[in-house]
């Protein structure tokens, strides 16, 4: 079980997926070699040996980057498990050196710097069904 976060480039005004226009369509995050390059840039860790699929892993937590082998990229899935606030910080990293947001798929709103209230949510759901909540 992950929490979801997709990496999309969305109009400066759109908060959550709700303000999502139904027929907008993300421009591209870049050429692939583009995008590569600013995904180490940002989070010089990350294992791309598979340039299609990365990971980078945390001390209490994993990423991993759904890249695609699309041709620009339009986007990059990320999946994360395990837990710690301080996974925030290279998702944010992520949107900041590809210019685009990260999109709370669980919660539907966009991750904002401090905002910890969606992985926190998916954390006890994620606890909840394991049976392993206080």
């Amino acid at each position: 079980m992950s929490w979801d976060v997709l990496l999309l480039r969305l109009p400066d005004d759109v908060t959550s997926m709700e303000e999502i226009p139904a027929d907008y369509i993300s421009p591209p995050l870049g050429r692939s070699d583009q995008v590569l390059a600013a995904v180490t840039q940002a989070v010089p860790e990350v294992d791309l040996s598979d340039p299609a699929w990365g990971e980078f892993l945390g001390p209490a937590w994993s990423i991993e980057l759904n890249i695609g082998s699309e041709d620009p990229v339009d986007s990059i899935m990320l999946h994360i498990r395990g837990s710690g606030d301080d996974v925030l910080t290279p998702v944010l990293r992520l949107a900041e050196a590809l210019r685009c947001k990260a999109l709370d798929c669980v919660g539907g709103n966009l991750i904002t710097p401090g905002q910890t209230s969606g992985w926190h949510a998916f954390q006890q759901s994620r606890d909840r069904v394991a049976g392993t909540s206080q």
